[in-house]
């Protein structure tokens, strides 16, 4: 292994963005090195969080219920902040994105409008082994409309033998189900297998049927580049608790494409603050929405929920997306390799389940642990490895960019080996 500590070292004094790592706090841990490869399921806490809540607490004392116009960031309009540094980090339009809720009830107000189904085209067309919140959500929202999910929801699988799903077998379902699809609901990279799916394809090839298209972008935000306003997707929803590192639970973001963002009469579930922000205060009735996505909104800004994601955006915007998505290509494939030299030496029994193309996966790694159980994710857990286990026996890590480093996956390596000597027969 000494091979790829010097080789970690090396490409940790070239990386133009390791000073992003001290832009966060690291879990205390009694091991010598914290390896914190969990940022797929919550991002670390970016230093700054403390100042934007202390900004939003110290004018609360000082101005009461008059913050909502007269604080620094006035709570009136403080979910604009987010909207262009956020759009950016999409590929959207400011208009087309608003934050607000959580992901599974933004999926679900999303669904109110775009999915619509009839007698013939109710139809909807999802990845299998979706993350089951998703699961859930199209189950309710088919039932809510009369239809059997058995029937109406159509799950694309990987082939026999393998793990990830082909771009070919999602275009065949799309083509087969024509007639009576009405959406096609996916998400951006699957929570399971780290797979990176080929959003503008299944846009694409969706809408030439005529279905509506929308992606859960879970562990894509933050995570990979997206082109959401040019890739012509109809609706999209994120957490930002992953790699937006927001805090847990933190609020939900929305993407709306502006065709449909300024149509009145889409069906929707409505709430005050979508109302026309010149006469909101009116409280008249008859929803008038604001255009654009900030017309799916329905209460108050979360101000305490959205002041982490502003300091975690303001990071992001500094640091670039294309540059960290060309270091995470880099620090992927340093992980990847790392990991196989420790299985062949071993001749361990893991699988890497994330596709080896950097096109078809983010900042994840998925390792299949044949045969060795909960045993081996807690042997390398209590060592200092922040990884997430996911049932049967997958082992799930994320180098991610802005604050891993390559002596990480160095050191995720070592402990790795160090586990696996135990099994070694």
């Amino acid at each position: 292994m000494q091979e790829y500590k010097e080789e970690a070292k090396n490409h940790d004094a070239q990386d133009a963005l390791a000073d992003f790592r001290n832009s966060f706090y690291f879990p205390e841990t009694e091991a010598d090195h914290c390896v914190y490869f969990t940022g797929n399921s919550l991002g670390l806490q970016p230093k700054t969080v403390r100042d934007e809540i202390d900004i939003e607490l110290r004018d609360w004392a000082k101005y009461g219920v008059e913050g909502h116009f007269e604080a620094e960031h006035p709570w009136f309009s403080y979910h604009e902040l987010l909207m262009e540094p956020a759009a950016k980090m999409v590929g959207a339009l400011p208009g087309e994105v608003v934050h607000m809720n959580g992901l599974t009830t933004n999926i679900h107000l999303l669904m109110v409008s775009f999915y619509s189904p009839t007698k013939h085209r109710y139809k909807i067309i999802c990845e299998a082994k979706a993350f089951p919140s998703d699961q859930y959500a199209l189950e309710s929202q088919v039932l809510f409309h009369g239809f059997n999910p058995h029937d109406a929801i159509v799950e694309v699988h990987p082939r026999k033998g393998e793990h990830t799903i082909r771009q070919e077998d999602i275009e065949a379902a799309i083509e087969e189900h024509k007639d009576e699809l009405a959406l096609v609901f996916w998400g951006g990279v699957n929570y399971y297998t780290g797979q990176l799916f080929d959003m503008k394809g299944i846009t694409e090839a969706a809408h030439a049927q005529g279905a509506v298209v929308g992606f859960d972008l879970a562990h894509a935000a933050g995570n990979v580049p997206l082109e959401l306003h040019n890739w012509d997707v109809d609706f999209a929803a994120w957490c930002t608790y992953k790699y937006f590192n927001s805090g847990p639970g933190s609020v939900g973001g929305v993407f709306v494409h502006h065709k449909h963002a300024n149509t009145k009469n889409l069906p929707r579930f409505a709430g005050w603050w979508g109302y026309n922000k010149e006469k909101r205060f009116k409280m008249e009735s008859g929803f008038d929405p604001i255009p654009g996505a900030e017309g799916w909104q329905l209460s108050n800004a979360p101000v305490f929920a959205m002041a982490p994601h502003l300091a975690s955006l303001k990071i992001f915007e500094k640091a670039g997306m294309d540059r960290l998505r060309a270091k995470s290509v880099k620090l992927t494939a340093f992980l990847e390799r790392i990991i196989n030299h420790v299985a062949e030496k071993n001749t361990a029994e893991i699988e890497l389940i994330t596709p080896s193309d950097p096109d078809a996966r983010g900042a994840q790694l998925s390792i299949l642990a044949h045969g060795y159980g909960k045993g081996l994710f807690h042997d390398i857990q209590k060592n200092g490895v922040f990884a997430d286990w996911r049932e049967p026996n997958v082992i799930r890590i994320a180098p991610v960019p802005l604050y891993n480093s390559f002596y990480d996956c160095y050191k995720f390596g070592e402990l790795l080996d160090n586990a696996l000597k135990k099994y070694k027969k």
